[in-house]
């Protein structure tokens, strides 16, 4: 299991695409909280984030494999 250490005062902005990467899969799936070790706040903004930034073309929906 991967905990990553988060900044409680993170802010996820769907411009910022390399922060947001961080936190998808190989796949392009969002990572579970639980692997993440975001608090469920921090992870419903990542979640809108990421949404936003596939909305606009600037994360694919799925990978390239």
């Amino acid at each position: 299991m991967r905990r990553v250490k988060v900044d409680p005062n993170i802010y996820f902005d769907y411009k910022d695409v390399k922060t947001l990467q961080k936190f998808l899969d190989p796949y392009g799936r969002i990572e579970a909280s639980a692997r993440t070790g975001l608090t469920a706040k921090q992870q419903r903004q990542l979640a809108v984030a990421v949404k936003r930034a596939r909305h606009l073309a600037l994360l694919p929906f799925v990978s390239a494999n």
